[in-house]
């Protein structure tokens, strides 16, 4: 479910709510001071690293929405680990081919006049 941000005018505090987009306020009521003077703090919403809305686990429609919550997950480590164990056959080249087998070789860039 998405997260929310307020700022109350009244009080000056910020506070967060969590709802379907469908259910949207745009102005609720202050969780301190039941004041309606709220409105949304989209730059506490926008500045969060893993964004404001975050989709539950039922919500995932895509493969990118699955890669991207498993990214989230994963620590920097992880990440380094995985990034070197997908990068490695860039690494290949040097190795000794087959006997009988050869590279072929990349023709030269040209430029298209």
């Amino acid at each position: 479910m998405p997260t929310y941000t307020y700022h109350c005018e009244n009080c000056n505090k910020k506070f967060e709510l969590f709802f379907y987009i469908k259910d949207y306020i745009p102005s609720p009521k202050c969780n301190f001071c039941n004041s309606k003077k709220t409105e949304r703090s989209y730059t506490d919403d926008v500045s969060t690293i893993q964004n404001s809305i975050k989709k539950h686990d039922t919500e995932l429609k895509t493969v990118g929405d699955l890669a991207n919550r498993n990214r989230d997950r994963m620590s920097d480590d992880q990440k380094q680990s995985l990034y070197s164990k997908h990068n490695s056959y860039k690494a290949t080249e040097d190795k000794v081919l087959p006997k009988g087998m050869n590279r072929i070789k990349k023709p030269p860039k040209t430029k298209w006049t």
